[in-house]
């Protein structure tokens, strides 16, 4: 697999500043953004998988990928998927809205990076934008 990248540009709610007590960072539904994560089960109720994502510094975080889908199981109405565990990264990262947590995956080799607002990495390749301050970007 080659390289791929994928940019969150952080918003107020990614990072907890308006109350909401959301469970981790919404993932689009896009097949593109999708296929970044490992796969899920969705006959499985609330499938979830660990990904061990590694800093510049070598630093490693566990975040968890979840696929929040019991409206399909009858038991409520969430049908999304969200990367929970998120929170103490954030808080000792000190983000800020407009901030973005970009991340990389080659193989099942998952990478983490902040790029700052103002300051943003300039990734080559193919970008594609989607909603939600999401891009994909394919070297």
């Amino acid at each position: 697999m080659a390289e791929v990248t994928i940019r969150k540009e952080l918003s107020a709610n990614d990072i907890g500043k308006t109350g909401g007590h959301q469970a981790g960072m919404l993932i689009p539904k896009a097949p593109e953004i999708l296929a970044f994560f490992p796969p899920l089960d969705a006959s499985e109720y609330n499938p979830r998988q660990r990904i061990l994502f590694t800093d510049a510094a070598g630093d490693r975080r566990n975040f968890n990928f979840i696929y929040y889908n019991n409206r399909l199981h009858k038991k409520g109405t969430r049908n999304e998927y969200r990367l929970t565990g998120m929170t103490r990264f954030l808080r000792e990262a000190h983000l800020q809205v407009g901030d973005a947590i970009v991340l990389t995956r080659s193989d099942d080799d998952y990478g983490i990076r902040i790029d700052r607002a103002g300051t943003a990495t300039q990734d080559e390749g193919t970008r594609l934008v989607l909603t939600a301050g999401w891009v994909i970007i394919e070297g």
